[in-house]
């Protein structure tokens, strides 16, 4: 149900490597180490909707701006129809998010789209536009297939143990001691998914 990889780096072609065989939907950050994949065809890539909110929040908190708080109760929208369907099977997802998020969603777009030109190209609001306006369409398959999330926050929440402990030991030891880590982790969160009690299990 979960599956880690080691690589000593963050070079676009160790997630080639790692997905060569992969084939579906990928949740992720507009990292450009996956645009290989994408363009492959096999991989249908699904943006974060956390990440588009995540630039606004952050020019509300450096310098305020209205524009900047209304795209955040626009995005909190989308939020709120979410939690409606959460747990509910992909096709009844469908058609609430075509019903009620879909309005929103289109008329978030078109919004940014007129802010833009009113704003002057090299602040952090406009930075942060555009950056919403790329990854939309890339956000967009998320209202078709109800098995999308609008966000990859589950991924990168059961990621976070793993960032915080790479600070606290700094090093896996070795290349191989990283392979052996990624494979304790893909066992233990296989195990959380499933309900086991992973130290019992482990023992």
């Amino acid at each position: 149900a979960s599956w880690y990889q080691f690589s000593p780096d963050r070079k676009g072609e160790r997630p080639n490597k790692h997905l060569v065989r992969y084939k579906g939907w990928m949740h992720a950050d507009g990292y450009a180490g996956f645009n290989d994949l994408y363009r492959s065809g096999d991989i249908h890539e699904v943006a974060c909707m956390a990440h588009v909110r995540r630039k606004f929040v952050d020019v509300h908190k450096s310098q305020g701006s209205a524009i900047a708080d209304e795209a955040i109760k626009r995005i909190a929208k989308l939020y709120g129809i979410e939690k409606e369907v959460r747990g509910q099977p992909p096709d009844q997802r469908v058609k609430i998010r075509q019903s009620k998020s879909k309005p929103v969603f289109d008329d978030l777009e078109a919004w940014l789209h007129a802010q833009l030109p009113n704003i002057s190209g090299k602040t952090p609001l406009a930075v942060a536009i555009r950056y919403a306006l790329t990854r939309m369409k890339k956000v967009r398959p998320w209202l078709d297939h109800g098995f999308l999330e609008l966000d990859n926050n589950a991924a990168e929440r059961s990621m976070r143990p793993i960032a915080l402990g790479r600070k606290n030991y700094l090093f896996m030891g070795s290349e191989r001691g990283g392979k052996s880590a990624a494979i304790a982790y893909t066992l233990i969160e296989t195990a959380k998914l499933n309900g086991v009690d992973t130290q019992a299990w482990l023992t």
